[in-house]
């Protein structure tokens, strides 16, 4: 039996477990997918400890994706991104697919990453998302609440990103052709980050935020003519990105859809 799992704190609402065994289940895989839940401080014990055991890959959430740097081999993308959110625990590499997720999840939904991208947030979704864009040949134009994070974001990504205040978001978005919404706001309560009047029907819209489904941002977006998708999408393929990797199959996109709707 092949193992793969989830590390992070808290992990009891992932919805990673269900659709990562609906993909073995779906392939008829002897495999399972458990989480571990370490204190902060055992993080590089369970890490080894996993391995011991045999485990193959773990993917990597909050508050890990940072400390875990330390502790594997990242390759370049995760490196730049300064995060790792899969494991293949045998090769002790680190990788990004939250940059994966992003992109294929538009990219899935016909729409062309050329052009502009507006990011809000240059937190650790932000920062994904930020080099991701940039990797695609877009333009990226980083708006975050303080600006010493946005400015720092866009020097990492390089001379294809400039950061702004979110003030600025109306005229930064006015000849854009992608935002995506990296922050929190919409999670636990109806609102936007982004004013409705600055959106328009030449946008496409992702919103990394998946719970609920449909976020404010989405609603004000479908209203302005702007296509739009929502954030279980990034969720997804991130997820099939690390299930690719580590078993050399190609996902089951389906059956993994499913299960996570089914999950929200």
């Amino acid at each position: 039996m092949q193992v793969f799992g989830l590390l992070g704190n808290p992990v009891e609402h992932s919805l990673s477990p269900p659709m990562h065994e609906a993909a073995y289940d779906a392939l008829g895989m002897d495999a399972r997918y458990v989480t571990f839940e370490p204190a902060p401080e055992d993080l590089a014990a369970a890490v080894e400890g996993a391995r011991a055991l045999g485990v193959a890959g773990l993917n990597v959430t909050i508050p890990f994706k940072r400390d875990v740097l330390e502790l594997v081999d990242p390759d370049p993308l995760a490196e730049r991104i300064g995060a790792v959110n899969a494991i293949d625990l045998p090769e002790m590499r680190g990788y990004n697919t939250d940059a994966v997720g992003a992109v294929r999840a538009l990219r899935e939904h016909g729409v062309d990453c050329s052009g502009t991208a507006v990011v809000v947030g240059a937190g650790g979704a932000g920062r994904a998302v930020a080099f991701g864009l940039a990797d695609e040949g877009m333009a990226v134009r980083v708006a975050n609440r303080t600006a010493e994070r946005a400015e720092e974001l866009s020097a990492d990504v390089g001379k294809a990103a400039t950061a702004h205040p979110l003030d600025a978001l109306p005229d930064l978005l006015a000849d854009a052709d992608v935002l995506v919404n990296c922050t929190s706001v919409g999670m636990e309560e109806d609102r936007s980050p982004v004013p409705a009047g600055a959106l328009h029907p030449d946008l496409a819209v992702l919103d990394a935020v998946y719970t609920p489904p449909e976020t404010r941002l989405l609603r004000d977006a479908a209203d302005a003519g702007a296509d739009t998708v929502d954030g279980a999408w990034m969720l997804l393929y991130q997820g099939v990105a690390a299930f690719e990797r580590w078993t050399g199959r190609e996902a089951p996109v389906g059956a993994m859809n499913d299960a996570l709707r089914s999950g929200l």
